[in-house]
């Protein structure tokens, strides 16, 4: 099997990795003649981090990014309050990493990239999707690079490749929504003087939130992410003129702005994320505002979904990709417009954040299993087990990799390589991983001769309790 994806942002690349860990064939392409520079989606999600960790690229992501800072406001020099946007919350056992992780955009694809490069993959920049057709049995492209027109057969096409996607526009779906021409807002990266960088600063009236101007520390640079109502040039200029005129500082000198763009809201839906052999994931398929900061993480997600059952070359079961991933999008933007509505609404509350937005609650549910606190098509909690000879181990560690997993508790597990008992302490089951303090039982309300499924993607797709053997 082949697999083209047409937009090698995170979207792209989350999909091209699962792919490639599934042994599925890739090509990735990009009409961009040079990867992203910018900070755009610079907020990861409690839910995207564990999707991460799966992919092995955790580690690298933690180590670049940064916890959340808090919001400093200003006028003039004094400080009006300092909050953080959201409670930063420890880890729990089922909820390893409880809080989102500022990163730009940018160095999230570069981390991506490296661990594609290491299954054996490539992006080719550079190299667009110009036009394609699908039969029955896969997708004829025509890609068009710096050596020449070229014509490529896949199995299957994935336009990964944003707001603007040609692979939407090709097949003819729908981009229902609407762009507020009358919210415009200038974003950028640059760098600034006399700001620490362990606070974003945010420089305007309380009572007029979307006025205010706020530069947000990028990890691992000396930039901050500038934003502003649009009321001038994108250009280093520009920025400086809104920000002495909302600061009434002089102190504030901006330098170095290495990108910059202007931004609308746009709140679209696809009608379809898929047709046939074609499929859209990410931006192709919804855009978001930045408000909540879902859109990026929602296109990770979208490819988690959709890479275990492309490769599974079932057809019945990609489906279920349009049907679970499009209601979960169309959530996600009401999430996204609501917020969005507190700063042009002027609401106190505008700059806060709740758990919500932390994705760690998206289902897939169809219906309520008859017994415990998950249910079918929820997100598999984690927890802390024990082997037989006392070494610790994580569900999360258990469900790592391309592979479904089972998990029984207090009774024999069925045959297979990922297939565990899980039993209290004391119990007797051979084999059994020990719930030592109870966490795993609690988290999946699990009585003895529960039997969880858990799907590639992390999510319940099986839940049923059997009598225990006597």
């Amino acid at each position: 099997m082949q697999v083209l994806i047409a937009g090698a942002g995170p979207t792209g690349l989350t999909l091209a990795i699962d792919l490639l860990r599934r042994g599925v064939d890739v090509r990735l392409v990009d009409q961009a003649e040079t990867p992203f520079t910018g900070s755009r989606g610079d907020g990861l999600q409690p839910r995207t981090l564990e999707v991460f960790e799966d992919l092995g690229v955790l580690d690298a992501v933690l180590a670049a990014g940064e916890l959340p800072k808090p919001i400093r406001a200003y006028r003039g020099h004094d400080v009006l309050f300092e909050k953080h946007m959201g409670e930063i919350s420890e880890p729990r056992p089922d909820v390893p990493y409880p809080n989102g992780l500022m990163l730009g955009q940018s160095r999230t694809e570069e981390i991506l990239r490296a661990r594609l490069a290491e299954l054996g993959g490539t992006v080719e920049f550079g190299t667009a999707l110009v036009a394609f057709e699908q039969d029955t049995d896969g997708v004829t492209a025509i890609l068009t690079s710096a050596r020449g027109t070229e014509t490529v057969r896949a199995d299957h096409l994935v336009g990964a490749d944003g707001g603007r996607s040609t692979v939407r526009k090709a097949l003819g779906v729908p981009f229902v929504g609407v762009t507020d021409e009358s919210i415009r807002m200038l974003i950028g990266d640059v760098s600034a003087d006399a700001l620490d960088r362990e606070h974003v600063h945010w420089f305007g009236d309380p009572a007029k939130p979307r006025e205010g101007v706020v530069l947000s520390p990028l990890p691992g640079t000396d930039q901050f992410q500038f934003a502003a109502p649009l009321d001038g040039e994108p250009t280093l200029e520009g920025l400086q003129a809104l920000l002495d005129r909302a600061s009434g500082r002089t102190d504030i000198r901006l330098r170095n702005l290495t990108w910059c763009t202007v931004w609308r809201p746009n709140v679209r839906l696809a009608a379809q994320f898929r047709v046939g052999r074609v499929f859209l994931a990410g931006d192709a398929a919804h855009v978001h505002p930045p408000t909540g900061g879902q859109g990026l993480n929602t296109g990770v997600q979208d490819a988690y979904n959709l890479g275990w059952k492309l490769a599974s070359g079932d057809s019945a079961l990609l489906d279920t990709y349009e049907a679970e991933r499009r209601r979960v999008a169309q959530e996600v933007l009401e999430l996204s417009t609501r917020i969005m509505r507190r700063y042009t609404d002027g609401a106190e509350n505008a700059h806060e954040r709740g758990a919500e937005t932390s994705q760690l609650g998206i289902t897939y549910r169809t219906a309520p299993a008859s017994a415990g606190t998950v249910f079918v098509g929820d997100r598999a909690p984690d927890a802390p087990l024990r082997t037989a000879d006392g070494a610790p181990v994580r569900l999360f560690e258990l469900f790592r990799g391309p592979h479904a997993t089972t998990l029984a508790f207090g009774v024999a597990a069925p045959a297979g390589p990922h297939s565990w008992s899980i039993a209290p302490a004391g119990a007797t089951v051979p084999g059994a991983l020990v719930d030592v303090d109870g966490h795993a039982h609690r988290a999946y309300g699990a009585a003895p001769g529960t039997v969880v499924e858990v799907r590639p993607d992390g999510y319940i797709g099986a839940y049923r309790v059997t009598e225990p053997a006597a």
